[in-house]
């Protein structure tokens, strides 16, 4: 399993990023997963449906299941978060998965800079493989222009970190 992470800082572009390579890989044939950090409190459920009236009632953990699709919600009452190591375990055979954020973890990383942004993470960051910006970085790391997705695509492909 190939896993490519997508850094950067807030607002910088990881959510489009990921989607679009997402969806260039999934007409390339390819097996995609995906794991998105997120830095507060989120609900996949939404007020009074079934799994969200299950898990204000106390349990700890909820599946919902269709023909469509499933999902697990597992409550963490403040416990430790996973770790990255450890969602990648609960995913089913893939070719490659896409992580947003996880910027601390040793996965090959793409950073997406954004000129508001202050800073780069590339030079404090572990295992950046590439940058994507707009303007021409002082860096021997790869490039990429933000509407050169399809060359980014080639070049996740043939990156080789399995």
């Amino acid at each position: 399993m190939k896993i490519i992470g997508i850094i950067g800082w807030k607002n910088s572009g990881k959510t489009f990023f990921a989607q679009k390579i997402i969806s260039k890989l999934k007409k390339k044939g390819k097996k995609i997963s995906s794991i998105k950090r997120a830095h507060h409190n989120f609900d996949i459920d939404t007020p009074n449906t079934d799994s969200y009236l299950h898990r204000k009632a106390g349990s700890n953990q909820v599946i919902v299941s269709s023909s469509k699709r499933w999902a697990k919600i597992t409550e963490l009452k403040n416990k430790d978060e996973k770790k990255l190591k450890d969602l990648l375990n609960e995913l089913d055979k893939t070719d490659i998965v896409i992580v947003e954020g996880f910027k601390n973890d040793n996965h090959p990383k793409i950073e997406i800079i954004n000129e508001s942004n202050e800073g780069h993470l590339f030079s404090s960051v572990k295992n950046v493989i590439a940058l994507i910006s707009e303007h021409k970085l002082n860096s021997e790391l790869p490039q990429f222009k933000k509407n050169e997705i399809d060359e980014l695509v080639e070049f996740i492909l043939k990156f080789n970190n399995e």
